[in-house]
């Protein structure tokens, strides 16, 4: 089993530090404000319509952590004095298993958080997280996987060395239209 971990990325110049850290039950309320967006309604699945449904999300997710199958982090920006950390996004690992040589990486970034390279920033530091935690078990790959019409996350893979691979056909409902595959290895 892998031991839930806080992942800190530190500030730039024009932004904020970062924290990742594996959901929580009270982060559930917080969750369900940020998917009231209808942008981040457009690339996800999730039903998120009241706190049940965001107490249900984090439950599924910490269930994945203790089996060692996937790994979500809620994206926090650091907090100021007394100041609350806002939730700034989610990155996660999927797919991984021992001896398994690729996984999954995917992201969102919270509306008022976009534009803010939240997201590169925090896929950086899971994609380090990830080679450094699962290279041993055999992990050299990553792939990220975005719908064609999603022009800001082909942009974050770029940015984070995830070179393009290929376009994909679609799959729906999981993926209405065609997506592009991009790929980092780790040695990379």
């Amino acid at each position: 089993m892998i031991d839930p971990t806080a992942l800190n990325v530190a500030p730039t110049p024009t932004a904020s530090a970062l924290v990742l850290r594996p959901w929580r039950v009270e982060d559930a309320a917080a969750l369900v404000e940020v998917y009231r967006d209808p942008e981040l309604r457009r690339w996800t699945q999730t039903p998120m319509e009241c706190e049940d449904d965001g107490v249900t999300w984090v439950q599924v997710h910490e269930q994945d952590w203790a089996a060692g199958v996937r790994f979500g982090f809620a994206v926090l920006e650091a907090a100021h004095g007394s100041e609350p950390s806002p939730l700034v996004g989610n990155v996660v690992l999927k797919k991984v298993a021992p001896g398994k040589p690729s996984a999954e990486v995917g992201y969102w970034t919270a509306a008022q958080a976009r534009g803010r390279s939240v997201a590169p920033r925090a896929l950086e530091a899971l994609t380090a997280w990830a080679f450094e935690t699962f290279r041993p078990d055999g992990l050299e790959l990553l792939e990220l996987l975005h719908q064609v019409d999603n022009p800001a996350s082909c942009r974050v893979a770029v940015k984070c060395g995830y070179e393009f691979d290929r376009t994909l056909p679609a799959t729906p409902p999981a993926y209405p239209l065609d997506g592009h595959l991009h790929v980092r290895h780790a040695s990379t």
